[in-house]
C-alpha cells in the first residue's frame, strides 16, 4: 500500500473580514484511514471541509490530494473524491434511483452504471424506486452517502453524517462507515459531534479549536497516553479508596459507587491492583480507560496534564496565497 499521504493541508487558512475561521491548519490523512475531524461548534470544521472540496477558496495555504495541489488539478482530483456536507438535498417527489441518475448524468463519468451497487451498499436497494419524500431522515442520510459513493471514490468526506439521527440510524451509519473502510480501498474523512462514534470508528483523528490545530495522531495512542481514568470495583469500597488516594501513582480518586474512579496512567493498573489485593481488598474488576469525550474536553478546555504529541508541520511546500 502507498504510504504517501492521501490528503494534506499546508498552512491552510480562511478569513472572513477580520475573523480567521481557519488559521495555519496542517492535516495529514493516509490511505485507508477513518480520520476523525473534531472540534467544538464554530471551531472551523465545516469551513475546512468546504476548502477540501474546493467549495470555497482558502485565503492562504493549500490543499494537496493524491500528492497533487488541488487548485491546479481540481477537475481530475475531485473525480476521485466523494462528499456529503452536513445534509443531503434531493428532489423529494422523485425516486432514490432517479435522484442518483440525475447526479450521475451531471458527473458525466459513466457512474450511472454504479447506482445499484451504491444503493445496495447503503441498504436502500429494496426501496430504490420509492419517492424520497417517503424516506425517514436516516434513509435520506444514507442516500446522501450513496450519492457520495458514486464513481467509486478513493476518498469520502462526510460532514456530520449522523446529524439528527435516532440511535438506530446512528448505528446504521456507523456500520456503513466501518464497511467502507474495511477493505482499505476507501479512505473516510469524518467530522462528527458524536465523540463515541468517532471513538468506535476512527483510526486517526485531529482536534481543532478556534480554527487552529490542537492535536493530531492515532486514536489509540492519544487516548492511551498520559493520565487516564481507571475504574476499580472492589470491597470494601471505602478502604480501597483510602489506599488508592495514598498511592503516589494516583493523581486523584473519587467514590462513584459501586466503584472508584481514579486518575492514573493506564500502565499503573496492574501495580494498583496488586496493592489493593496485598492490602486485603477484594478486587472484582479493573477497567483502565480514557474516553474520547474526556480527552476532547481536556484538550479544548486547556488542561495542563493532557498528552499532546509533537505537531511538526508537513514538509514545507510553495506558499499558495489567494486574495
Amino acid at each position: 500500500m502507498d504510504d504517501a499521504p492521501l490528503l494534506q493541508t499546508f498552512e491552510l487558512s480562511k478569513r472572513y473580514r477580520k475573523r480567521w475561521a481557519v488559521r495555519d491548519l496542517n492535516l495529514t490523512v493516509r490511505r485507508g484511514e477513518v480520520f476523525g475531524f473534531l472540534g467544538p461548534n464554530g471551531a472551523g470544521k465545516s469551513t475546512t471541509i468546504r476548502m477540501l472540496l474546493s467549495l470555497i477558496k482558502p485565503t492562504a495555504g493549500r490543499v494537496e490530494l493524491f500528492a497533487k495541489p488541488l487548485h491546479r488539478n481540481r477537475a481530475s482530483t475531485l473525480r476521485r473524491v466523494g462528499g456529503l456536507v452536513e445534509r443531503a438535498d434531493f428532489y423529494l417527489y422523485l425516486s432514490a434511483r432517479r435522484n442518483l441518475e440525475i447526479v450521475a448524468a451531471l458527473r458525466g463519468d459513466g457512474s450511472g452504471n454504479d447506482i445499484d451497487r451504491v444503493l445496495d451498499l447503503v441498504g436502500l436497494l429494496p426501496r430504490a424506486d420509492e419517492k424520497v419524500k417517503t424516506y425517514s431522515h436516516g434513509m435520506k442520510q444514507r442516500l446522501g452517502i450513496a450519492q457520495a459513493l458514486l464513481g467509486k471514490p478513493e476518498l469520502v468526506i462526510l460532514d456530520e453524517p449522523t446529524s439528527g439521527l435516532d440511535p438506530q440510524g446512528i448505528k446504521e451509519v456507523r456500520e456503513l462507515i466501518q464497511r467502507l473502510s474495511g477493505s482499505g480501498a476507501i479512505t473516510v474523512f469524518l467530522s462528527s459531534h458524536l465523540l463515541s462514534e468517532i471513538e468506535q470508528t476512527a483510526t486517526s483523528m485531529a482536534i481543532i479549536n478556534q480554527g487552529k490545530l490542537i492535536v493530531q495522531g492515532r486514536v489509540t495512542e492519544l487516548l492511551n497516553a498520559g493520565p487516564g481514568m481507571i475504574r476499580f470495583e472492589a470491597r470494601p469500597l471505602d478502604r480501597a479508596l483510602e489506599i488508592l488516594k495514598a498511592s503516589p501513582l494516583v493523581a486523584g480518586a473519587v467514590m462513584a459507587a459501586p466503584h472508584i474512579e481514579c486518575t492514573a496512567r493506564r500502565e499503573s493498573a496492574p501495580l494498583l491492583t496488586r496493592l489493593l489485593v496485598e492490602s486485603g481488598i477484594d478486587v472484582h474488576a479493573v477497567v483502565p480507560r480514557r474516553t474520547l469525550e474526556e480527552y476532547f474536553l481536556a484538550i479544548t478546555e486547556g488542561a495542563s496534564d493532557v498528552y499532546i504529541p509533537d505537531l511538526s508541520s508537513p514538509a514545507p511546500g510553495p506558499w499558495e496565497a489567494r486574495a
